[in-house]
């Protein structure tokens, strides 16, 4: 009897401290935030590309605004411009007409709210995933599957790789980078672990071929949002900026990346 009069005094206790904290965050204005990865899939014509433009937001704003009525080109270095046309009210825009080249270098203007933001890239090819390697007693419980996607790297080339890993089971993606100063023109591998895929579970596996700047942009950038992140000699947390300059007002800056990138594709069925 004793011990439930306690229990309900400490519940009584805990529920009654409760209090509401409205937390007071600074809010600047809004950024453009640029989404522009031109995607080539191996395989494919690549000539349907996308471009999301949206605007950044307080931290609990439940929605992310559009950016509507911007004007889009990409010129190569041949002087094709390609035009992007928005969706309706969506802030995606799209062209149907692009032209990949590897190793092409391409300028993206960008108009929007009487600004104007540009930013140069290169075209960068891919190797294809040659296999995937599965292992069933992965992490520190050995209970986690663990994926290797395997890749031979060119050798006497700079190359560097961007992966993602896209389950159809409810997670976020993960996402990593990878240079080849100690594999050059070995055999690498793209990893991934998942403590909840399960046998018959799709994993869909894409490798992107990316320039240096890419690399070193998103290197910082999974250093800081990642999990393990944090750790004394980690990169510490700061405004990451992308190759996108405004050329209107430097100090308004966006937020977002311009990168084109050959890609393969391989979608692997958990054993």
């Amino acid at each position: 009897m004793k011990k439930l009069i306690y229990t309900f005094i400490a519940l009584t206790f805990l529920f009654s401290c409760q209090d509401v904290i409205d937390v007071d965050l600074n809010e600047t204005a809004p950024r453009l935030v640029i989404e522009a990865s031109i995607n080539w899939f191996k395989n494919t014509p690549g000539n349907e590309q996308t471009i999301k433009l949206s605007l950044s937001a307080p931290f609990f704003q439940d929605s992310i605004p559009p950016a509507n009525g911007a004007t889009i080109q990409i010129t190569d270095a041949n002087n094709n411009v390609f035009n992007f046309i928005e969706e309706g009210n969506t802030g995606i825009y799209i062209t149907h007409d692009f032209i990949p080249v590897i190793d092409q270098e391409y300028t993206l203007v960008i108009d929007y709210n009487n600004e104007t933001f540009t930013a140069t890239e290169t075209l960068k090819s891919v190797v294809p995933i040659d296999y995937v390697e599965q292992n069933n007693e992965g992490g520190f419980s050995g209970e986690d599957i663990e994926l290797k996607a395997f890749f031979m790297d060119p050798a006497n080339i700079d190359n560097y790789y961007f992966f993602e890993f896209i389950s159809d089971i409810p997670v976020v993606p993960t996402l990593a980078v990878y240079e080849d100063t100690f594999t050059d023109g070995n055999a690498n591998f793209g990893f991934y672990t998942e403590e909840d895929l399960e046998a018959g579970d799709h994993v869909t596996i894409r490798n992107y071929g990316v320039s240096k700047q890419f690399y070193e942009f998103m290197f910082i950038l999974l250093q800081q949002g990642g999990q393990e992140g944090g750790g004394p000699f980690e990169t510490q947390p700061a405004t990451v900026r992308g190759n996108c300059i405004n050329t209107t007002n430097s100090e308004h800056y966006p937020f977002g990346y311009f990168r084109l990138s050959e890609v393969d594709e391989l979608i692997y069925t958990i054993q």
